[in-house]
């Protein structure tokens, strides 16, 4: 391999390592440069690469293939394994211009940080987390064989200032999971403090024969911006998690659940139960108690879902394009619905409405609540 410095970014060293068709020596090889070299950009040459495991950056070190256009380099994962393919440990990291390809993967149900093609921090930490911040995924396409239940992207845990652009997925579970993280073993044995992503941006997400989009649980100040979904069982989920915010560090007084603006989202939705869900409460694995978490500031606006047919024809009662729970006040503008034949428009606390009185119903039944 050979290593580079270009006089104009003379503190950021440019890594240009050979990779070959063998994935056991590409892994080696990479491993080796991300242990022992200067944290800098690692350069994919053109082509496709396989690795039989996955690669962890730390502070300060990036991936990226050649730019311009659709993604020219290709990292292949030739057996599902159980870490990410790519796990973002560090600050100041960055993936751009790369294509990943990975086999179908079926973790359990709370290994949502794991068998990832990207994941930004973690679900569960060993002892109280540090936080890492400015983290960049840009012209990412990620291509899993086949609808699984393993996520493709995941921001999980103690991460801010974190910018996805222009990030396509092809298959797999969820496109982009943004998930709470907390110290402990398990989901039943957490103990605090609980850490939720914030400044996260998303914008141009293509998710397309996915489980589902994006979700966003239990996070705050997040911006969600030109999203195109199809074939999808479920477009996006906006959730307090299991614990709403009952283990931060400062419970009820968290930032949790505000300031998100979701807006300019299609979805061509082929499943049986919802589109789009935003609910405010949750179920703690740890002491099974059940508690809620209003939004503050969230907006949703100018959002089209597509009733696709779907794959079984007898599955269609009960169908609803919008679901919303126990959400506080939730700013609702533009929601459309292309088709509404045999669909619910929208299930509030139960309640079945049209479109046009989600907004007004929203506001009434948060008046109710405010009593």
């Amino acid at each position: 391999m050979s290593e580079t410095t270009d006089l104009a970014t003379a503190t950021v060293p440019e890594h240009q390592p050979t990779l070959t068709d063998d994935p056991h020596e590409n892994t080696a090889i990479l491993r080796e440069l991300l242990a022992t070299a200067t944290p800098g950009r690692i350069h994919v040459a053109a082509g496709r690469h396989p690795l039989a495991e996955g690669l962890v950056l730390t502070d300060g070190w990036s991936l990226h293939g050649p730019p311009g256009g659709l993604p020219r380099a290709t990292l292949a994962q030739v057996e599902p394994v159980e870490q990410p393919f790519v796990h973002i440990l560090g600050s100041r990291c960055s993936i751009s211009d790369l294509r990943l390809e990975l086999p179908a993967a079926y973790p359990g149900p709370h290994d949502g940080d794991r068998w990832t093609a990207v994941t930004v921090g973690q679900y569960l930490y060993p002892a109280t987390a540090d936080w890492l911040a400015d983290v960049s995924l840009q012209r990412i396409h990620v291509l899993r064989a086949g609808r699984c239940a393993a996520n493709s992207i995941a921001v999980m845990g103690a991460v801010r200032r974190i910018h996805l652009a222009e990030v396509h997925v092809s298959g797999g579970g969820t496109g982009v999971a943004a998930h709470w993280g907390a110290p402990g073993e398990s989901v039943d044995d957490l103990t605090g403090p609980t850490y939720h992503p914030h400044q996260l941006t998303i914008e141009d997400l293509y998710v397309r024969k996915a489980f589902e989009g994006f979700y966003l649980s239990s996070v705050h100040d997040v911006t969600v911006e030109r999203a195109r979904m199809s074939g999808v069982e479920i477009g996006f989920r906006l959730l307090p998690g299991d614990n709403t915010d009952r283990f931060h560090e400062s419970p009820g007084e968290s930032q949790v659940s505000s300031r998100i603006s979701v807006s300019d989202c299609e979805i061509g939705w082929i499943g049986g139960l919802y589109a789009l869900r935003v609910a405010g409460w949750g179920q703690s694995e740890v002491d099974s108690e059940i508690s809620q978490l209003d939004y503050r500031d969230l907006t949703i606006s100018d959002i089209v879902v597509h009733p696709w047919p779907q794959p079984d024809a007898e599955a269609t009662e009960g169908r609803a394009a919008v679901v919303v729970e126990n959400a506080g006040r939730v700013a609702f503008h533009r929601i459309g619905l292309a088709s509404s034949t045999d669909v619910v428009p929208v299930r509030l606390d139960g309640e079945e409405l049209p479109l046009s009185s989600l907004t007004d119903a929203v506001d009434r039944m948060s008046r109710q609540g405010d009593r």
